[in-house]
């Protein structure tokens, strides 16, 4: 349940609007709109002028107090805070990340080792070492054999059969 500004719970249903607020005060949306001023006021005299018209006294002199000046030290001591607690806050969530990318590389690890095993079985490692072993020294005895000379005695073959199958 919600309080509505009249201070009753729920009571007010039908004064509110389609979103589900209430007026901003009950008293405010029976007034005279004439007399109602959201903006402040550019001088004193205005301000008079405009009491006048509401029909009363108000005086000027005891109404505005001076502000709180807050020193420039207490300023600063509040906005060093802010920064400390937003440090500790960065800290935190780098050391959130830091763990979470420990854990993505330690299960990307066991997922290389699972799927190693299960694509050469047992010791996959030393069978893929052996796999590449015996590529090396295939391309090491191709690189031997004089493909030139084979190339160019298959050439004339080559061109035969396929003069051939183009005849037929």
């Amino acid at each position: 349940m919600l309080k509505d500004e009249l201070g009753d719970i729920a009571t007010n249903m039908d004064r509110r609007d389609n979103a589900g607020t209430a007026p901003a005060a009950f008293e405010e949306a029976n007034a005279n709109p004439d007399l109602i001023r959201r903006e402040g006021f550019a001088s004193e005299a205005e301000y008079r002028a405009y009491i006048a018209t509401l029909g009363g006294h108000a005086p000027v002199g005891g109404t505005f107090e001076e502000p709180l000046l807050a020193s420039d030290d207490h300023a600063l001591e509040g906005r060093l805070r802010e920064l400390r607690e937003e440090l500790e806050n960065l800290h935190a969530r780098l050391q959130v990340i830091q763990h979470q990318a420990a854990t993505v590389v330690a299960e990307n690890v066991r997922w290389a080792d699972a799927s190693a095993h299960a694509q050469l079985g047992n010791q996959p490692w030393l069978k893929l070492a052996g796999a590449m072993a015996a590529t090396f020294v295939v391309t090491r005895g191709i690189r031997r054999l004089p493909l030139g000379t084979v190339a160019t005695t298959a050439l004339p073959l080559v061109a035969a059969v396929m003069k051939r199958k183009s005849v037929r």
